[in-house]
């Protein structure tokens, strides 16, 4: 927390220095794009968005709203449009939304597709909305390390899962438990691949479920665009609510922007982000963990041919 409080003053303090010099650097470098100035000008937004995060978040504290989601799920509502917000201003994100109404009424358990640093982020701009909507979220551990995240969102309805837990089991059991109850306005929603997309992790991915079940891994070998699904993480979830439908959220524009270089070369980007969400029936989706399993391998195989034929949509459009 001290470091993000220093870095905003830095980035305040230095404002007038690190406009004249970056935007000289992309003057010369990339002229039409300006990626080094408007990346750094994100960041002074984001710290300042931190910043305002953390001081909301103590004054839920020391008026004894602790434990009340209300404001909780507001200050995650918050922060998600501000960030997205200062994606806009500062790096000229567009996007396109369809189906965003589809998340209610609920419960719902949304998967959705992780392809960059940037789509959780959008992801809980679409699918928490409203106040009347208690988003509960699986993230990786990882993201503790951002302040506003660590404090709020430990306090809210969310899991920090550990990839490289001994004990899967606790965690699979945590995830169960975070979706149970949902009602109405409950929408919980997890990141079925694990991880960001791309092609080395696909192959890796791929090698290493040939290891254990050869059979479904030249099921999955159809993939272009997304990483295999992992099934046991969101099969817990699922079954947490066992009255929930699923919600898929898909997007094409992130593809890319999974490292700093990917995001140096992607910003601003050509083309809107475009994302879609399908709601399927629970009545649809199997109660068994193996026909489970099988379902969401065909569905993300369904979601990977619809995005290659969005990719391909795009091109042709733009390309006129």
């Amino acid at each position: 927390m001290p470091a993000i409080f220093l870095a905003a003053m830095a980035l305040t303090v230095l404002l007038p220095v690190w406009i004249v010099v970056l935007g000289l650097y992309d003057l010369v470098r990339a002229p039409q794009r300006m990626p080094h100035l408007r990346l750094v000008a994100f960041a002074f937004c984001w710290a300042w968005i931190e910043v305002a995060g953390l001081m909301i978040s103590f004054f839920i504290w020391v008026t004894g709203q602790v434990n009340n989601q209300v404001p909780l799920n507001t200050l995650q509502r918050w922060w998600a449009a501000r960030v997205v917000g200062a994606l806009r201003i500062t790096c000229g994100l567009k996007l396109t939304i369809d189906g965003k109404e589809l998340t209610s009424p609920g419960p719902v358990v949304v998967l959705a597709r992780h392809a960059s640093l940037a789509d959780s982020v959008v992801s809980l701009f679409i699918v928490a909305p409203t106040a009347a909507t208690i988003p509960r979220y699986v993230l990786k551990r990882e993201l503790l390390s951002d302040p506003c995240l660590d404090v709020a969102g430990n306090r809210g309805d969310n899991h920090f899962l550990d990839r490289s837990a001994v004990d899967a089991a606790a965690e699979l059991a945590a995830l169960k438990a975070l979706s149970a109850g949902m009602g109405a306005d409950g929408v919980a929603t997890i990141f079925p691949e694990g991880t960001r997309a791309n092609p080395k992790k696909v192959a890796r991915a791929l090698e290493k479920i040939g290891e254990r079940d050869p059979e479904r891994a030249n099921r999955l070998r159809a993939l272009k665009h997304l990483l295999p699904p992992r099934p046991a993480g969101s099969y817990a979830l699922v079954s947490g609510a066992p009255t929930a439908d699923i919600v898929i959220l898909s997007h094409v524009g992130f593809e890319g922007l999974d490292t700093f270089s990917g995001i140096l070369k992607g910003v601003p980007g050509k083309y809107p982000i475009h994302l879609w969400l399908r709601r399927i029936a629970r009545a649809e989706v199997p109660r068994q963990e193996a026909e489970f399993t099988l379902w969401l391998d065909n569905t993300w195989l369904a979601v990977d041919r619809e995005i290659d034929d969005a990719l391909l949509a795009r091109q042709s459009t733009f390309s006129n």
